[in-house]
């Protein structure tokens, strides 16, 4: 069962949410950059625009395509990460451009066949608008189209406004830092697996780090959030993608993950992904699941076979939400218990890890406190920069 609060009808601008800091909790309306018209109608007058935008990309109860037409924008063009505009594909599956029934208008892929917007993709376009919602982790892909629009716009010198949202694992920050050599899709930017920052502070961090290529800048403008802090625990009010179907999901997503690089599966193709871990060989037989294939997971791991492995679904969100730091103990368990030494892991494992070096001390029999241990430097010195890119009142001060 879906857990997201699903946003109210009849709003326009805002959405009632949860905040909570470390002691309480308490209803609060937390709008979304989009709903701050007031700050960017005025940029977007008499200009052809351009929309990098999902199914996330909501404002009220509507979509902000639909938004912008009705106050009379000229929307010309959408673009969509991988996902689809829809959000309904599945992981890593080939995303071909099209046209967006509701609107009519023409939809570019950012994902499959290429992963930027070309010079022909942005012709007569004066004015780019990126609203997407992320979840905060480093091999998330969103942040991966973030970085190519904002390549994309700074080569071909288009102004982009980033209409910001809450980062609902904004409140720590946690994980090896990626090392250069393992640059990917999954990971572009020497940040820890959970960086602790919206989709705006991360794209004033690429843009004041020259991380573009070339160390080229970005025009760059971030419509704020109202009402948003490091400490609050922002309920998604759409899940941002398939597999992330609840808050626990979200939760878990940057513990759970690197399952993804070894030979176990994550519950693609079960009503609770990334909330079961399992394999058909895995020696602790007191849980089974079944993968099947549907709509978003064509043909997910161990299709149609009973694999054995961890639960995880009796842990909610209200105790997930307190975490502070990724767990490694599902890891290891699992590691110690298929007993298959390096063939645990596949080639994918190093790219989301960012590192080899967390393999390496798997495999090396490292206990979880040294494993942890071993990022603290890295974390310090990414602390000090990211406190240089902070919007919003941080967990840290």
């Amino acid at each position: 069962m879906l857990t997201f609060r699903m946003s109210l009808p009849g709003l326009v601008i805002c959405l009632l949410l949860t905040s909570c800091n470390r002691t309480h909790c308490q209803p609060r309306s937390v709008i979304p950059g989009c709903g701050q018209t007031g700050l960017y109608l005025a940029d977007l007058e008499g200009k052809s625009v351009g929309l990098v935008a999902n199914h996330t990309t909501v404002i009220g109860s509507g979509h902000l395509a639909d938004s912008l037409v009705a106050l009379g924008v000229n929307l010309v063009r959408i673009f969509s990460p991988e996902h689809g505009f829809r959000g309904d594909a599945d992981a890593g599956a080939e995303i071909q451009s099209n046209i967006d029934v509701r609107t009519g208008l023409p939809v570019i892929s950012l994902y499959g066949g290429k992963n930027r917007p070309s010079p022909g993709d942005l012709q007569g376009i004066d004015i780019m608008i990126y609203d997407i919602q992320d979840v905060g982790v480093r091999f998330y892909t969103y942040i991966s189209t973030l970085h190519y629009v904002m390549e994309s716009c700074a080569e071909n010198h288009i102004p982009l406004l980033v209409f910001d949202r809450p980062d609902p694992l904004g409140h720590y920050i946690d994980g090896p830092l990626l090392e250069p050599e393992f640059r990917s899709f999954v990971g572009m930017h020497p940040i820890p697996v959970v960086y602790g920052l919206t989709p705006g502070e991360l794209a004033s961090m690429i843009n004041g780090e020259g991380w573009l290529t070339g160390g080229a800048r970005c025009d760059l403008k971030v419509i704020p959030c109202r009402y948003y802090d490091h400490n609050t625990r922002y309920q998604l009010p759409v899940s941002p993608s398939p597999n992330l179907n609840s808050m626990e999901s979200v939760y878990l997503y940057p513990s759970v993950c690197f399952f993804e690089g070894t030979v176990m599966g994550l519950g693609r193709g079960t009503p609770f992904p990334f909330r079961v871990i399992g394999h058909p060989d895995y020696p602790d037989r007191n849980f089974s699941f079944v993968p099947r294939a549907g709509k978003s997971n064509v043909n997910p791991l161990f299709r149609d076979r009973e694999c054995y492995g961890l639960d995880l679904r009796k842990m909610q969100a209200d105790s997930l939400e307190k975490l502070q730091a990724i767990r490694l103990q599902w890891m290891l368990e699992a590691y110690r218990k298929m007993d298959l030494g390096k063939g645990f892991f596949t080639d994918y494992f190093d790219r989301l890890a960012g590192t080899a070096k967390l393999r390496e001390q798997v495999v090396a029999g490292f206990t979880e406190q040294q494993i942890r241990q071993s990022w603290q430097d890295g974390l310090d010195e990414y602390a000090a920069k990211r406190e240089q890119y902070l919007l919003y009142p941080d967990f840290s001060r």
